[in-house]
Parts: C-alpha cells; structure tokens; sequence
C-alpha cells in the first residue's frame, strides 16, 4: 500500500506540484466557472430595479405601484419627475421606468384608457414581463372603474368607491399557493456543469503526457523491473489523477457556493459524486489512450480529438436535444451525457430510482476503461525504443 501511495504522491506533485500547474489546473478553471456564473446569476434571481414617477393623487397610480411591489420581483426606486425618469434610465440607474401621468384616476373613471408610458433603453425578458404585469393591473382597474360608472353615472363619490374597491383588492384575500417549485433545471447549470466536465477531463487526460515522458525517459521500465507489482503501478498512477481531480472539484464546487452564492439545485454531495463518478470515467480513458499511444509528439493531438469531441457530442457546450438524431444516439456513448442527466434529474428532484441509471452507466464506462486501460499501461518495446 505505500508503494501505491507513493506513486500516486509523485504523480500529484507533477501535476498541481509547481505554480504553472496549480495556475493551469486549479486557478484557470476556477476563473472560467467565476465568469460563467457570475453571466448566468450567481446568486439567484434579483430584482428588477425599476425607476417611477408617480403625477397622479388618485388611488389608481398608488395601487398599480403596490401591486408592482407586492411580487417581491421589482425593488422600485421613486423619481422626481418625468424628465429625471428619462435622465436616470439614460445613465442605465434602473432596468426600465414607469411614468404615471397627472390625472390618471379621474381619467379611468371617466371612461377613458389612459397611457402609463414606460422607458427602457433595450427591451430584456425583465421589462417585457414589467410591462405585461403593468397591463393586467391596469386592465383590472379599468374595469372596475367602468363598473363604478355604469352604477353612479352621475359621477358622484366614484373615486371614493373607486378606493375601496382597490384597498379590498390589495388585501388579497384570495389567493394561489405555488406548488410546483424548479420543475425544470436552470438553463445556465447545464453550462456550468458542462465547463466543469471539459477541465476535469482536460486535467486527467493531462496524464497521458506525463505518462508517455516516463515511457520515454525509460521511468516506466525501470518501475516495472523494481519490486513492484504491475497492479500498483496502474493503481498508483490512477489514484494520483484522482486525487487531483478530486482537489479540483472541491475547489470549484466551494468557489461556486460559499464565494460565489451559486444555486447548483442539488444537494452539494450529490453533485460531488457525480463528478467523481465522470472523473473515473475520464481516468479509464486517458489510461487507455496513454497505453495505446507510443509516439510522445502525437499525444497532444490525440487528447484533442478525444476532448472536444466528446464534450460537444456529450453536450457541454449546448443541449443534446438541439442536435440531429443520430448525434443523440452517438452521444450514449460518451460520460459527459450520462453526468449531465444525473445532475439534471437532481435538480428536477429525482430519487435514486432515476440516478441509478446514470451512475451504472458512468460506473460501467469506468470499470471497462480502467481494466484495459491498466492492462495496456506496461512498457513494450516500441515505447522503450521511441
């Protein structure tokens, strides 16, 4: 056991044991993953910050920013008027602004449809869905305004009625209860997850290199003729990349959620495992590769052809489900597929009568690739010669 142990030492300080390899295989990483969440939403939805100008005294212009402010989606921020409304969205204070104009509940009683006008300096998903709220409420009030009317045609007190009708509204007696919460993943977890998979697989195939340098330098002979077993060569070796892996995705999966508060929509262990079930996977392949290769000078080439290929077929980069059916069918044979459907069915709430299927397969992958891998993993002598 402490030769194993010995092995897998000297195969970490080689990889992450000098500054260039804990930049390349730690730090970088880290940095694309910062950059990706802090693009899709590192700490969940905030809210819409959303300028306003309110110029009308009735209750019409108060309820519609009650109601705005009541979803907990807007933090609203009040202007003086409406030519500071226009200069703050200009200087992009807030996502969209709101101008209430002078006279807008007397106007709705009077049977008139009076025009919120909103500013936006682009249109985004949050100021559309602004906007349609602001007519549903808005809709609501004019019809309850034309009831009034049809009832005191005469005007009378319709503003006071008008009043209460909204004060009996805000208190929402009636209500919905949501229970249906992240039915469907976070599209940008699937981008997440598919960087982390593509460094973790570029880390392990980095081996192949060291692996070809002992088989070159006559290192790996040299083991081989020591009084070490074969199996504890192959073990050594394996554990080392693991364990560097290992390192890897506990410092990107801490960096995500206590630094960069990412919601990763499943329990933190479980997405640990996946990708250290990926991880194995991506160990059987670099070892089967690095046995089958004999030309050091190729093994930078090779390692390409396996990566990028894989993690666009497996989906990394984009869905599956956009890409033609045989690509999908293609796909059933690389891990990156069946690691991204474990973290998927996870964050959807799937038990393990779902994530059985995935983790055998990705268990299969391993335990097939490792075993020939270790087989072939020996000196010959075309590699003593090259």
């Amino acid at each position: 056991m402490d030769k194993i142990w010995t092995i897998a030492w000297h195969m970490m300080k080689r990889t992450i044991g000098s500054r260039k390899g804990i930049l390349i295989y730690i730090l970088f990483p880290c940095l694309v993953i910062a950059g990706i969440v802090a693009i899709s939403g590192g700490a969940g939805e905030e809210p819409t910050v959303v300028l306003y100008g309110n110029g009308d005294q009735g209750a019409a212009g108060k309820h519609l920013l009650a109601e705005l402010e009541r979803t907990g989606e807007y933090k609203l921020i009040q202007t003086a008027g409406e030519q500071e409304l226009k200069d703050d969205i200009t200087g992009q204070k807030g996502q969209a602004g709101l101008w209430i104009p002078t006279g807008y509940t007397a106007d709705m009683l009077a049977g008139q449809r009076p025009l919120i006008r909103m500013y936006e300096l682009k249109t985004s998903e949050a100021s559309v869905m602004l906007n349609m709220k602001m007519k549903a409420i808005a809709d609501k009030m004019q019809a309850a305004a034309a009831g009034i009317a049809a009832v005191q045609p005469g005007g009378g007190d319709q503003e006071a009625q008008l009043s209460r009708i909204l004060q009996t509204v805000e208190q929402h007696t009636v209500g919905s209860v949501r229970t249906d919460y992240n039915l469907y993943p976070r599209e940008g977890l699937g981008v997440v997850t598919g960087m982390t998979l593509m460094f973790l697989m570029a880390l392990v195939t980095s081996t192949v290199s060291l692996i070809l340098d002992d088989r070159k330098g006559r290192t790996m002979m040299r083991m081989f003729s020591a009084p070490v077993r074969a199996y504890e060569i192959a073990i050594g070796n394996f554990l080392g990349s693991f364990m560097v892996g290992l390192i890897q995705i506990v410092v990107v999966l801490l960096l995500g959620r206590f630094v960069l508060r990412y919601d990763y929509e499943l329990p933190l262990y479980l997405y640990f495992l996946v990708l250290a079930a990926f991880m194995l996977v991506s160990m059987g392949i670099a070892s089967t590769v690095a046995g089958l290769i004999r030309n050091p000078n190729n093994a930078g080439m090779l390692n390409m052809l396996i990566l990028t290929p894989t993690c666009m077929l497996g989906g990394c980069f984009w869905p599956i489900s956009i890409m033609p059916d045989y690509m999908q069918k293609a796909a059933n044979f690389v891990p990156q597929k069946w690691a991204l459907e474990a973290v998927d069915i996870a964050a959807t709430g799937g038990g393990w009568n779902e994530l059985w299927l995935p983790f055998a397969i990705l268990g299969l992958m391993a335990a097939v690739l490792l075993a020939i891998g270790s087989a072939i993993l020996r000196p010959s002598e075309a590699g003593i010669n090259a």
